[in-house]
């Protein structure tokens, strides 16, 4: 705690200050999941009865196989990190919000697990539910974002933990695997995996504004941090890229889509730099905001 939290390049002269922007509480956590979870089941009711996944394309179903099903891998290791974050943070306020969060990462986990053992059974030859931990551990496609969550694990200093976490690989990862792949299921009339992406994304939604709160926080309470959390994402933001490169050659896969590895990279950072906006750069957000007033 004193090298990794008390000693962290990351200071500001009162972390009680930061509230979540969601002022969520358990009870109102648990109430707002539960209403969630109810829609999930109920999408996978109605087309478990309808038996779609049977009536999947050959070319979704491989999809599914290489990108969904073995994403829980990355899921539990970005669990693991926010946790991490949440165990080591300075204040109870940040502690809270990085606790619901690792929860969401685990009903995120919990929904690829049921989503993976449907798929199996009504694609038994497909390798679904076998084969997800050598593609994990051996695939070229995944091997970089394996890379990048090991590293997140691996770095203690919890604010630097956070920085990659939440404010460069999930918002990276996050817009292929949730916003891109959900879009790719949707063209290629796989419904179900669109409406379960979109769900989730709400988490990741969340996530994202109780990170970027607690990035400006930091910012107005110290000037000194704009500068650290620079350096941090800058040194996250390529093991970010190379990941969202590497899991679009699946979305790639499906020559339909004229989609490129390249342009599922460009597009993920594009998001993550549209959710960093004016984060580094005051003088960027000041600009953008007199356009549209102009406008």
């Amino acid at each position: 705690f004193l090298t990794y939290r008390d000693n962290s390049p990351l200071q500001a002269g009162d972390w009680d200050g930061y509230r979540d922007p969601d002022a969520l509480t358990y009870r109102a956590y648990v109430g707002l999941q539960a209403d969630a979870e109810a829609k999930v089941a109920g999408v996978l009711q109605a087309h478990a009865d309808a038996g779609s996944d049977a009536a999947l394309p050959a070319g979704s179903v491989a999809l599914l196989a290489h990108l969904l099903t073995p994403s829980r891998y990355l899921c539990h290791g970005f669990q693991q990190v926010e946790a991490y974050v949440g165990y080591m943070a300075p204040s109870s306020y940040i502690t809270n919000a990085a606790g619901f969060s690792t929860a969401d990462f685990l009903r995120r986990v919990t929904t690829i697990a049921y989503r993976t053992r449907e798929l199996q059974i009504a694609c038994p030859d497909s390798g679904i539910g076998s084969a997800e931990r050598s593609l994990w551990e051996g695939d070229a496609g995944w091997q970089p974002a394996r890379k990048a969550v090991e590293y997140a694990l691996a770095s203690y200093d919890w604010g630097e933990a956070f920085t990659a976490l939440n404010l460069v690989l999930a918002p990276t990862l996050d817009d292929v695997l949730l916003t891109q792949l959900g879009q790719v299921a949707r063209a290629n009339g796989d419904d179900l995996t669109w409406l379960l992406t979109s769900f989730l994304a709400a988490d990741a939604q969340r996530r994202g504004r109780w990170s970027r709160r607690l990035a400006e926080f930091a910012v107005t309470q110290r000037e000194e941090n704009r500068d650290v959390l620079g350096r941090w994402i800058t040194r996250w933001s390529s093991l970010a890229d190379d990941a969202a490169h590497g899991l679009g050659q699946f979305l790639e896969s499906l020559p339909e889509q004229g989609t490129s590895a390249g342009e599922v990279a460009a597009h993920a950072r594009a998001a993550r730099e549209g959710f960093l906006a004016s984060l580094l750069d005051p003088a960027a957000g000041a600009g953008a905001e007199a356009a549209a007033g102009t406008a």
